[in-house]
């Protein structure tokens, strides 16, 4: 099928630890066929690690990743590759008649992409879906932790990269048992809000923290205003009213929150200029044209 392309290609199977022999049958597979590469893990990692090091040892222009379980169609690779001839950087696969229990596995996936698309403003159907298309150049800005794979059209998106969506075929699990279920969406709720830290506060932590602080100092102002004024209109003496309490904890916090923004500046400016890291990404450099309008050569 790979061939039908006419492109040239190599397939990397990762191995995740398991146990059912996996390992010596993809292992068999690259000793008879050198486009063939295998990574076996030690343990079992997830399949975000499992991703990771499938990016990390690609050496194509193009990495797509498949699910071994077969429940994605191979048959579909082709659709993604013309799509991205189409001069999309990321193609995002949907699964648009899924082959899953309803209730389990449908609904709780529909309620997680809906907050996804609105809180990361990057608006897809199905972002579990493993079958994805992605342009080499725009892995090299991704590192995945947790359970972040699946969000890997944000980071791109978020950079820069034109994302598309196309449907795609699924078909009914025949082996094996999935390890997704209705409480891997609490980990995917949790994921999302350090997506979206990292999306909008990851170079300016202070907005966030410091926002939280005035708000808060805010709401203990408001209470003490209400202390004073029981007090002077209803002879409510400040000790004996909780409001004071309360005043003094809210801008408390707001300290808090402030000093927390302060540190947090100061860890990610350390951060940034110890490694050098830029807080922009690049497309491309104008070094050639601008050597050219230095010189004053130009294009005939």
């Amino acid at each position: 099928m790979l061939d039908s392309l006419g492109l040239s290609s190599e397939i990397i199977f990762v191995d995740d630890g398991s146990l059912d022999g996996s390992a010596d049958t993809i292992q068999m597979l690259a000793a008879t066929d050198t486009g063939i590469q295998t990574l076996l893990f030690a343990r079992n990692f997830g399949q975000t690690a499992a991703l990771a090091a499938g990016f990390e040892h690609a050496r194509g222009k193009i990495i797509i990743p498949l699910d071994a379980d077969l429940q994605n169609d191979p048959q579909d690779i082709p659709l993604v590759v013309e799509k991205l001839d189409q001069g999309y950087d990321v193609v995002s696969c949907w699964r648009k008649h899924r082959e899953d229990p309803w209730l389990s596995r449908v609904l709780p996936s529909r309620l997680a992409n809906s907050l996804i698309s609105w809180i990361s403003g990057v608006h897809l159907h199905d972002y579990g879906c493993t079958l994805k298309g992605y342009r080499h150049d725009v892995l090299r800005h991704v590192r995945l932790y947790g359970e972040m794979h699946r969000f890997i059209p944000i980071f791109a998106s978020w950079a820069g990269a034109r994302v598309a969506e196309i449907p795609v075929r699924h078909h009914p699990r025949l082996h094996g048992k999935s390890k997704y279920g209705i409480f891997r969406t609490v980990k995917v709720l949790l994921d999302l809000m350090t997506i979206k830290f990292l999306g909008s506060y990851s170079t300016k932590p202070m907005y966030l923290f410091g926002g939280m602080g005035l708000l808060s100092f805010a709401a203990g102002a408001l209470l003490s205003a209400g202390t004073l004024y029981q007090k002077f209109f209803f002879a409510v003496k400040a000790h004996r009213n909780p409001l004071l309490l309360l005043s003094v904890f809210f801008c408390i916090v707001g300290v808090q929150f402030i000093l927390f923004g302060l540190v947090a500046e100061l860890i990610i400016r350390t951060y940034h200029e110890s490694q050098s890291k830029p807080t922009y990404v690049l497309k491309s450099k104008g070094t050639l044209e601008r050597e050219r309008r230095l010189s004053g050569k130009t294009d005939s």
